[in-house]
């Protein structure tokens, strides 16, 4: 009878009790911070949405590509003034149809063409200076005629005529080759050396004209004129020399070795032996 006794009052009691209710979800300050944290997301997805229109907005995003930058099929095209903050890589750079293209820097403008090892060429136009970098350097017209040469070995000027317009003119401290030296009409043509001699070669002779004035040579010392196997011709209505030394009569005179010019009539000179009376006499083997 006991254990009968004891299972009705095990039964009795859980009868009594009911069942159990669990409560499952986020309740209390726990569900107001989610709900802040939500309302928070979406306000900052709200203002990344209008940063993003906004930015679209005024750089001017198209289809065809951003605000001046436009994407074509023969590749950028950029429309007003550009601003690079680093190197730029192009295989060409040109302006728009009759528009020019201007390259503009706060210190230099640079230009290398590099090969493989080294820069093989360069272009560089500072504030003080534009400096070329090369093994040539040509300088052409706009029918491809060149003007202006320089390498390691000669300077060449291909123009017609070449001036020089500086005051003190040009200074050439070696040779120089030229086959016409002239002046600007109505001005002075001027060949100086100031502390060495001057010398004009050529194998076929040398021509000093003036057309429109007079030609002086002058030297502090001796002024020579020398033809080794030609003749010196002096070609002119009047020949003057005002300077020559006059000679004192002496009894003696005879004694010294004086001598007379002679001229014969193709306009030669010679000496003859000075006496009382004029001694010029033809010579056959002189004015022949």
């Amino acid at each position: 009878m006991m254990p009968q006794e004891q299972y009705t009052n095990r039964d009795t009691m859980h009868s009594s009790e009911g069942p159990h209710i669990y409560k499952v979800g986020i309740y209390g300050w726990r569900k107001r911070c989610l709900y802040f944290f939500v309302l928070l997301l979406m306000i900052l997805i709200l203002v990344n949405l209008a940063m993003t229109i906004w930015i679209l907005k005024v750089m001017n995003f198209t289809i065809d590509g951003m605000g001046n930058l436009r994407i074509t099929e023969k590749g950028l095209r950029l429309e007003g003034d550009s601003e690079f903050l680093k190197p730029l890589y192009a295989k060409e750079i040109r302006s728009r149809p009759r528009n020019p293209l201007y390259l503009q820097s706060a210190r230099n403008v640079t230009v290398n063409i590099l090969n493989e090892t080294k820069v093989v060429t360069r272009l560089v136009a500072g504030s003080r200076a534009i400096e070329a970098c090369g093994k040539r350097f040509e300088v052409k017209s706009n029918s491809g005629k060149l003007l202006f040469s320089a390498d390691d070995n000669e300077v060449v000027v291909g123009a017609e005529r070449l001036r020089v317009l500086g005051a003190e003119g040009t200074v050439f401290p070696k040779s120089i080759e030229t086959p016409h030296v002239r002046a600007d009409p109505f001005k002075e043509l001027r060949l100086e050396s100031p502390t060495r001699s001057l010398v004009m070669e050529a194998p076929k002779g040398v021509e000093i004209n003036a057309e429109a004035g007079s030609l002086e040579a002058m030297c502090r010392t001796d002024l020579r004129l020398e033809s080794k196997d030609g003749e010196i011709k002096l070609d002119a209505a009047k020949i003057k020399l005002p300077r020559l030394p006059r000679g004192l009569y002496s009894s003696t005179g005879s004694r010294q070795k004086v001598f007379e010019i002679c001229v014969c009539p193709n306009g030669r000179l010679f000496l003859s032996q000075a006496g009382a009376g004029s001694t010029c006499q033809i010579n056959t083997s002189v004015c022949s």
